[in-house]
């Protein structure tokens, strides 16, 4: 059970959304500046995400033919490019991106899980922006420390 308030939860979310927004636009700057952004995808992969616990689930923004991953190289493949798993990886970390800015619409808990969606806005080097829904999971792991189990993007939908 989590032994959090609302409001650490909520501090809690927006602490591992403003490093997963820093640490995409810090990928795509060092692949700009021809440093090891495999490295920095792997640490932001192993940071952020509970895979050392099993699968975590991602319906990434950009991909249709592969629509879903559950495997960490999947999620290599489709945030830099890396031994790509689909034609359709182009490497969405190395757009690159100069902000990102999480709106929280509002998050639950169920036991030792906490479901959070929204909207994030990207913000690309010509301040072109890219509205982007999302829905999280997340699970505390032993240090307490809060980790992606599920990670859902998508455009919204326009008739």
């Amino acid at each position: 059970m989590i032994n959090y308030t609302s409001t650490e939860i909520s501090k809690n979310i927006s602490d591992i959304q403003e490093k997963w927004g820093s640490s995409i636009i810090e990928i795509g700057k060092a692949y700009l500046d021809k440093k090891d952004y495999l490295k920095l995808t792997e640490n932001f992969l192993d940071d952020l995400y509970y895979f050392n616990q099993g699968k975590v689930l991602f319906k990434p923004t950009k991909a249709s033919h592969k629509q879903f991953r559950n495997k960490r190289n999947e999620f290599i493949s489709y945030f830099i490019g890396q031994n790509k798993v689909s034609d359709e990886d182009k490497g969405f970390a190395l757009e690159p991106w100069k902000d990102i800015n999480f709106q929280n619409f509002d998050f639950i808990t169920y036991d030792d899980i906490v479901i959070s969606m929204g909207n994030y806005l990207f913000i690309d080097y010509e301040n072109k922006k890219t509205k982007v829904e999302y829905s999280f999971g997340y699970m505390f792991n032993q240090e307490s420390k809060l980790k992606i189990i599920f990670h859902h993007s998508s455009i919204p939908y326009k008739q």
